[in-house]
Order: structure tokens, then C-alpha cells, then sequence
């Protein structure tokens, strides 16, 4: 296990905030970005410990399941952009009588990404529950693109969790009985496979429906690739307009809390659910019509795996 508590990330929070322009500052950005080890190591799980970890869990939703699953025993990897919040969550667990790590990385570099699973596979033999959940909404309503060149909406909800949990998959499998879920939204818009990246026609209501209706599409892959392996994945739609940071950075009135979009998160996490679900809350529901479109769900894994690399 690593005990460093060094601050190693380097340059800007949002190093893709710089790289919208052309294909000069893209190239750019991308040669000066710095793979970070990202890694704040606090206290270890114990022996017997379940392991859980949450993307996106230094606010919102993801702060209040980090601490939820603590309370319920687990050790959990709290991940986030900002080291100085993901130590305030860590500091919390602990003084609750917890166990926490925080890991730093941000979701618009898949070289952190990358980063971010190589230093979990080598500090943990055993990752029992995963929550996709960081994700960036639909303000501000312009197109903006990452490090890698992609529609930062798609990459940051979708793809990241896309190369994440195939980076963790084997260590989840032999951690099973394991969960895997993927928090999605009701809002989800088609994909046009022939404008994915929407360099045409930009709009962020439809570049972040999309994002989620493909981790919607992943859930339901993913859990047909693996049945019967004791690893069970879902997807859902925790609540409408919680009181986060993304509902007031796009001018909405909060419709529900995040302890409220936090229970039916639990209940994947505990309940009898199956596999191969989307919820909306507490109840098995239909998403949109093309996640059940198996040419659809073909073309987006193909891409998935080009783009992210994972064979």
C-alpha cells in the first residue's frame, strides 16, 4: 500500500477548458499534460473489509453515498478532481470511524484515467462495489473538448467510466458476489452515430442526454458480458434536479435533495434488484428506445473501445 500524501497533480483542475479552439491548441494541451500518479494515501481498508469506490464522490451525490457506504462498513476510494475536498471527505470518514483514500484524477484526461486505475489495481486486491457517478451536466450550454479530442460531456460521463471499468473488471470478478452501477439520468437523447462528437448542431441538452443514454447502453452490455459471474450492474435515475453544483450551474430550481437521490443508489447497492436493469429511483423502468437497439449498442461499444483503447 502507498502512504505518500504528496500533492502531485500538476497545471489547471480543467486542462480541457484550454483546448476548445483548433487542432493546434488541442495538440498542444495535450503534449504539455502530465499523467499524474494521483494518489493521497490515508488510512487502509481492514482485514475483511468490503471495498467500495465511487467516481466523482468529493461533492453532491457522490459525497453523500461515500459516506452512506462508510456508515455500512465498506472502505471506500473516494475520488474527485480536487485534492483539498476529497481530504475533507476523507477526514470525515475517519473521524466517523471510517476507513478512506483519496485519489486524484480528472475524467477530461484519459491519461489520468488510466493513471487513476493503475494506482488502484496496485493498492487493492479486491473492489466490491463500483459507482460511476462523476459526471458534468448540460450548462454551460457550449461545445467543449478534452485533452483527447472529444465532446467533453461524452468523455467525462460515458467513455472514462468506459475505460475505468474495464481497467477494475478483473479485480470486481474476483471480488464477486461484486455490484456495478452506473448512475444515469432520465434525461437521455439518441445517439447519431454519424455526429457522436456533435460538431454539428451543438446543443448541451442533447450532449448530455446522449452521454447518459450511453452509460445506459453500457449497463445493459456489461451485464450480459458478465452473467453468471456473480457481478451484478445496473443503471438508474437517483432523482430529478437534486441540489448540486451541476442543477445551480444550469439555473435550476432543485426538485429534490441528494439524500433523496442517494437512496435508490443504496438500494442497487443492497436490495434483490437482478442485473441488466435501469431504474428510475426505486422502480425498474424502460429507458430510452434505443438502448434496446442491439445494432445501436454494437456501434457504441465498437467506438467505445477505439476511442478508449480497451480491446
Amino acid at each position: 500500500m502507498v502512504s505518500s500524501d504528496r500533492d502531485v497533480r500538476v497545471g489547471p483542475s480543467r486542462p480541457w477548458l484550454a483546448v476548445r479552439a483548433t487542432p493546434l491548441l488541442v495538440a498542444l494541451a495535450a503534449a504539455a499534460a502530465v499523467t499524474p500518479t494521483a494518489v493521497h494515501a490515508q488510512s487502509a481498508p481492514r482485514p475483511g473489509q468490503q471495498v467500495a469506490l465511487v467516481t466523482g464522490s468529493t461533492s453532491g451525490l457522490g459525497r453523500e453515498l461515500a459516506t452512506r457506504l462508510s456508515a455500512m462498513g465498506m472502505h471506500v476510494i473516494v475520488h474527485g478532481r480536487d485534492q483539498a475536498r476529497g481530504m475533507e471527505v476523507v477526514d470525515e470518514i475517519e473521524r466517523a470511524g471510517g476507513t478512506a483514500r483519496f485519489y486524484q484524477a480528472d475524467f477530461g484526461s484519459f491519461a489520468q484515467v488510466r493513471a487513476l486505475g493503475e494506482a488502484v489495481l496496485r493498492d487493492y486486491d479486491r473492489i466490491d462495489l463500483l459507482i460511476n457517478n462523476a459526471g458534468f451536466g448540460r450548462a454551460p450550454n457550449e461545445r467543449m473538448v478534452t485533452q483527447d479530442g472529444h465532446e467533453l460531456r461524452l468523455q467525462v460521463n460515458h467513455l472514462a467510466h468506459f475505460l475505468l471499468t474495464h481497467m477494475l473488471l478483473p479485480t470486481i470478478i474476483e471480488s464477486a458476489p461484486a455490484r456495478i452501477v452506473n448512475v444515469a439520468s432520465g434525461a437521455q437523447n439518441p445517439i447519431d452515430f454519424d455526429n457522436v462528437m456533435l460538431e454539428r448542431e451543438f446543443d448541451g441538452v442533447r450532449a448530455y442526454g446522449q452521454s447518459k443514454l450511453a452509460q445506459i447502453m453500457f449497463t445493459f452490455d456489461l451485464a450480459e458480458e458478465l452473467a453468471g459471474t456473480g457481478v451484478l450492474v445496473n443503471a438508474l435515475h437517483p432523482a430529478t434536479f437534486m441540489d448540486t453544483a451541476m442543477v445551480q450551474r444550469a439555473g435550476i430550481a432543485p426538485q429534490s435533495t441528494v439524500d433523496e437521490g442517494a437512496d435508490p443508489v443504496v438500494n442497487l447497492v443492497t436490495g434483490d434488484v437482478g442485473t441488466g436493469g435501469y431504474f428510475n429511483q426505486m422502480r425498474p423502468a424502460r429507458a430510452n428506445a434505443q438502448a434496446y437497439d442491439l445494432e445501436a449498442r454494437r456501434q457504441l461499444r465498437e467506438l467505445s473501445e477505439r476511442l478508449t483503447g480497451i480491446r
